[in-house]
């Protein structure tokens, strides 16, 4: 499913990427340590911020929507965002 999130979480992780391919060549070309820690901090931040983004959409929508009818598709969705918690 596609929520109106998924754009944002995208372009967050595409700049992950840039960063990450921006510290292969920093280490490549011999940069110092202290220009690669600070990159490797940025990637880890957007991935961060990705993925709490995608948790919260989660919550928002998914789990909201199908506590809200209740049932078997509640214990379902609970059980998914049990699931979910563990890469908090």
């Amino acid at each position: 499913m596609i929520h109106a999130s998924h754009p944002d979480i995208i372009a967050r992780l595409k700049r992950a990427h840039g960063h990450l391919a921006s510290v292969i060549q920093m280490i490549e070309a011999g940069r110092p340590c202290v220009d690669l820690a600070q990159q490797l901090h940025a990637v880890e931040k957007a991935i961060a911020n990705a993925k709490r983004e995608l948790i919260q959409d989660h919550i928002d929508h998914c789990l909201e929507d199908a506590t809200g009818q209740g049932g078997r598709e509640a214990k379902e969705a609970l059980a998914e965002f049990k699931t979910l918690t563990k890469y908090l």
